[in-house]
């Protein structure tokens, strides 16, 4: 009989996670806010609930927040009809696969243990939409080791690298940060030698095709075309948001990470965008 998962959160990174889920032999009991999602989803083969509360007590063994912010875990996680008023849910595991502060997720790995039965791991993910629906995606772990071990086949499912930082819930996503803030720097860097190029009326794809061959070679120049295509009030904002927490980390540590903090400030003016 196919283990049961619990999946929360099914927007343009967690739909494809759960389908990804559900083709690698998992039943999925999904919940969104958003209601318009749920003939997709039963067409998908999910077994879609009402309440968070009915998913936690359904799940066999682990429910996955795949939220947007952290105040969107924590209505999740402790609302009315959240995972804790579950009453079945001793042993079971929380993964929570958003992106939050490296202290937010250590707060939220720490009440759960305190207030409940119930454990915590973090698990944040790297790939963007594409790398979800391909099942690529790369997966960033903290938390009890032998429960994030004792996972690894829904980590499988869903991408194609998965990484252990630790048993502090919230080391998954200072990793998270040092990704984002060297993709954020490689994108300024681009962009400010396509400039150089443009001015001089060098062939745009050309100067790509350079990159990709040469020392200048990173994901983002293999990627140039779509990264390219990233607008305001999606991916860049994600973007410039992990920036911005990573500025914040530094500050908070007293680290100086320059590179980092123009690199947000820069971010949109760099890629041609407005911001919104």
């Amino acid at each position: 009989m196919a283990k049961k998962i619990g999946f929360i959160g099914l927007g343009t990174m967690g739909f494809p996670m759960a389908a990804n889920l559900k083709k690698a032999g998992f039943e999925v009991i999904g919940f969104d806010a958003w209601k318009g999602v749920y003939e997709k989803a039963e067409a998908a083969g999910f077994t879609m609930v009402d309440t968070v509360k009915e998913v936690a007590e359904l799940a066999d063994e682990a429910i996955i927040s795949m939220v947007r912010d952290y105040a969107q875990n924590v209505d999740v996680i402790f609302g009315d009809n959240g995972i804790l008023s579950a009453e079945n849910t001793a042993g079971k595991t929380v993964i929570v696969m958003s992106t939050l502060s490296p202290d937010a997720m250590n707060e939220l790995g720490n009440r759960v243990e305190t207030e409940s039965g119930l454990k915590l791991i973090s698990a944040a993910v790297s790939g963007g939409a594409s790398g979800a629906a391909a099942g690529t995606l790369s997966i960033m772990t903290s938390g009890a080791e032998e429960i994030v071990k004792g996972f690894t086949p829904y980590f499988d499912a869903m991408g194609s690298n998965t990484f252990y930082y630790g048993s502090e819930a919230g080391n998954s996503q200072v990793a998270k940060l040092v990704n984002n803030m060297i993709l954020g720097i490689n994108m300024n860097a681009i962009a400010e030698g396509l400039k150089l190029g443009n001015h001089y009326g060098l062939p745009h794809e050309e100067i790509i095709k350079l990159l990709q061959v040469s020392t200048g070679d990173s994901w983002v120049a293999r990627n140039w075309s779509d990264v390219s295509e990233w607008t305001a009030d999606t991916a860049l904002a994600v973007l410039q948001k992990d920036l911005k927490a990573t500025y914040e980390e530094s500050i908070n540590n007293n680290l100086e990470m320059p590179f980092n903090a123009l690199s947000s400030i820069q971010l949109f003016h760099s890629m041609g965008k407005e911001k919104k």
